[in-house]
């Protein structure tokens, strides 16, 4: 079963993150120069929050402008997060569960990494098909012994 350590080590742990005194477009231009649905909300190391496409998409542009309103205003300050052991299942259970795409993965109180809904589906889909092939393998193997 794969973990969150071996998706980080699979996709990379670049961490994109700004600071909360940044505006919704510094946000938005990180999000698109990177391809990426989500940025930390850091200072001095410390999570503070997140801002995601969801976010711009409900808050945006109704709590203000985006030129000019402050990530702090309009990111989510509620942030969930993962640590590096728990296993692909547990972060697709807690996507699931609280709704949301992203999170971020903390280990010994310091950011290491993110992952999507993206890098958990596939982790988990590619973690089925092994234990297929395995199930099949033993099943022709126990075939072949009759």
């Amino acid at each position: 079963m794969a973990t969150v350590e071996s998706m980080l080590n699979d996709k990379g742990k670049v961490i994109f993150s700004l600071a909360p005194d940044k505006t919704i477009q510094d946000a938005l231009k990180l999000m698109a120069d990177k391809d990426v649905g989500a940025v930390l909300i850091m200072e001095n190391d410390k999570l503070l929050g997140i801002f995601t496409e969801r976010d711009y998409a409900r808050k945006g542009t109704l709590q203000g402008n985006p030129v000019t309103t402050p990530l702090k205003d309009v990111m989510t300050r509620q942030v969930y997060f993962v640590g590096p052991d728990q296993s692909a299942e547990e972060c697709m259970a807690q996507m699931v569960d609280k709704r949301f795409r992203h999170l971020p993965v903390v280990k010994d109180g310091k950011v290491v990494g993110v992952i999507s809904i993206t890098d958990v589906v596939k982790t988990v889909i590619s973690d089925k098909e092994t234990l297929i092939a395995g199930m099949e393998n033993f099943r022709v193997g126990m075939e072949l012994m009759q």
